[in-house]
């Protein structure tokens, strides 16, 4: 139980991701919650602009698995990195991983979640998006390399995990450290309260 959200918002809760930085995130807050899997073609569904991308994901991650769990309050959330006018999502080789990295050494990036809760018995969905500015530090390419052999960041939006091997990536960093981790927990907090609030808008 989290002493800083009220106890009827933490009940019934369901992760819509697979994503195991997320569910730490939520234990370690102290939330009881299950775990569902409903998984989308996120390439057939995506947008070019990054905060409307990771929001329209991460409510059809929730959507997706809402009908499973009727009467549950799901969690969908949707993360990527953003330079230069371009998504970078989680690579699929190990070059690409590469050259996500080359492209971000020495330079500030942005990364965008989007979190969704959609409560199926109210039948009432809210949504918001978090933004985290991201500084690395400038690798030459054999470190670079080095951490792509690690595998950490084959799963990692923008190739990376600042909360692992990849910590020595980043040289600075303004906005919340979790929503680089996946799971801003102040906007959560901020869409439980929300959720739960009938005067409350979308968005």
């Amino acid at each position: 139980m989290n002493p800083f959200v009220a106890a009827a918002q933490q009940r019934r809760l369901v992760l819509a991701s697979s994503s195991p930085r997320r569910a730490t995130v939520l234990r370690m807050l102290g939330f009881d919650f299950e775990v569902a899997v409903a998984p989308i073609d996120e390439a057939a569904h995506g947008l070019p602009e990054p905060e409307s991308h990771v929001v329209r994901l991460a409510e059809l991650k929730a959507r997706a698995a809402a009908p499973a769990w009727p009467d549950r309050v799901l969690i969908g959330a949707d993360t990527v990195v953003a330079i230069d006018d371009a998504i970078l999502e989680k690579p699929q080789s190990a070059a690409e991983a590469l050259a996500m990295l080359q492209r971000l050494r020495g330079r500030w990036h942005t990364v965008f979640t989007g979190v969704a809760l959609l409560d199926g018995r109210a039948h009432r969905t809210v949504a918001a998006t978090e933004r985290t500015e991201v500084r690395f530090a400038d690798w030459d390419d054999a470190g670079l390399q080095r951490y792509v052999e690690s595998g950490e960041c084959m799963d990692k939006a923008g190739a990376y995990a600042i909360q692992g091997l990849g910590a020595l990536l980043v040289q600075e960093i303004r906005g919340c450290f979790y929503n680089v981790m996946g799971f801003p927990v102040g906007t959560f907090a901020r869409l439980l309260a929300a959720l739960h609030d009938p005067e409350a808008k979308h968005g």
